[in-house]
């Protein structure tokens, strides 16, 4: 087994490298971070005429942005029910139909900069590993009645038509849901900028931020980038360069690994080209990629960036638990990346100060959030809208420095050990 830093790179040249920042560069906004939530937010802006300027520590959707599994769905990490706690019924309902413009906005992008080696496949079906039919059934409804969003139930016996696994119960397939492959994705994004006039640059990680009049400065060790808003969007690599966003996200690594080809043991078991999530607290995903020869399984957190072979094996064994017949489909390869979560597992999007703007910290479910995060940062800076004021009640809230990553940690071990628990009901 092989560790790359993610499967959506190895044998796909991309684009040529982009040059570093030399010298000054002029703009009206700076984004940092060139990932799917800084690369959405600079999209939005140059649609509207702005000149804006995006930097990247690295190359293009390094970080998470080009190392999740793939899936677009509407929700955020937190559920429902405990925004609706925070911050009432009408603010948690108007949250989620952002959501689901997210997810959308992904879809309409895949299809306005024709991205066919996104490779996008329609369908995700979230299954439950106990008896769970008045409970999909009742969220279902609930999400048709509240949302005009549609899903659809399936019983036991369907899953297991596609699922050929005794671990499963009913689930919900979602077929405006999709996968795809998002390093690709986030490459469209960067040409449809420069297109439009903006300018991208790699290997320029922002060293300080300063201010001079009426502007910020950006500092990267080639040059500087005066704009008169800065927006960071750093994810779990934000690192020292805001100290309040430093003290409020908590960087957790994530781990995903693919198989070996094999097709047809594949399809002893996985009958679907639906991405796979299986509902629980502390669940897996998967999907297959390579046109069914291969399976792409991603799951388990730490608050430490572990060895990815170790993981890889804790994966496989997952896989295997699930389905059996897998037993010798082999790990090609595992890769790993960060992360951010905020304590509160919302988003924080919004004003730092005037003309300093921070979209971040998506824990997990970013491929619509950082989607509905870029667009309504980019309205409010454009004096569109202030749609990014429902993000307000999930703030910077302090992330318990290393105490905190500890809770963390213990709470993932929690859910998973609940997870066993209601499985035991069933199982026996």
């Amino acid at each position: 087994m092989g560790y790359v830093e993610t499967y959506y790179r190895p044998g796909v040249a991309g684009d040529a490298p982009r040059p570093p920042v030399s010298g000054n560069v002029e703009a009206e906004i700076c984004v940092v971070g060139g990932g799917l939530a800084g690369l959405t937010t600079a999209l939005e802006l140059a649609r509207r005429g702005r000149k804006v300027s995006v930097l990247e520590a690295e190359r293009i959707a390094w970080g998470a942005s080009g190392r999740n599994g793939g899936f677009v769905s509407p929700g955020y990490s937190l559920s429902y029910q405990n925004i609706e706690r925070r911050v009432g019924p009408d603010d948690a309902k108007s949250l989620h139909r952002l959501s689901i413009e997210g997810a959308q906005a992904v879809a309409d992008n895949l299809a306005a900069l024709n991205v066919p080696d996104a490779d996008r496949v329609d369908g995700l079906m979230s299954a439950a590993r106990y008896e769970a039919t008045s409970e999909l059934m009742a969220r279902r409804d609930w999400l048709e009645r509240e949302f005009d969003y549609a899903l659809e139930f399936r019983t036991r016996d369907q899953v297991r038509e596609v699922l050929a696994s005794a671990r499963y119960h009913q689930a919900l397939y979602n077929s405006q849901g999709f996968h795809f492959h998002p390093l690709n994705y986030a490459r469209a994004l960067a040409r449809e900028i420069e297109r439009l006039g903006g300018s991208v640059f790699e290997t320029s990680p922002a060293i300080a931020l300063t201010q001079a009049g009426a502007e910020r400065v950006v500092a990267t060790a080639g040059g500087h980038v005066r704009a008169k808003d800065v927006v960071i969007a750093c994810g779990g690599y934000t690192g020292g360069l805001e100290p309040r966003l430093k003290r409020s996200y908590i960087p957790i690594a994530t781990y995903v690994m693919l198989t070996r080809p094999d097709k047809a043991l594949i399809a002893s078991a996985i009958r679907t080209t639906a991405g796979i999530g299986d509902g629980r607290r502390a669940g897996d995903y998967y999907r297959l990629v390579d046109s069914g020869e291969r399976i792409l399984w991603g799951g388990k957190i730490t608050t430490r960036t572990s060895e990815p072979r170790r993981l890889a094996r804790l994966l496989h064994q997952t896989m295997v638990s699930t389905y059996p017949q897998l037993k010798d489909l082999q790990v090609d390869f595992a890769w790993s990346g960060l992360m951010a979560y905020a304590r509160h597992l919302m988003p924080q999007i919004g004003k730092l100060d005037e003309g300093l703007w921070c979209c971040t910290t998506f824990g997990g479910h970013g491929l619509n959030t950082t989607a509905i995060g870029g667009r309504v940062v980019a309205e409010a800076i454009a004096g569109e809208s202030d749609r990014y004021r429902l993000f307000e009640p999930f703030g910077l809230t302090w992330n318990g420095g290393v105490a905190g990553r500890g809770a963390v940690q213990g709470a993932y071990w929690a859910m998973q050990a609940m997870d066993l628990v209601r499985e035991g009901r069933v199982l026996g």
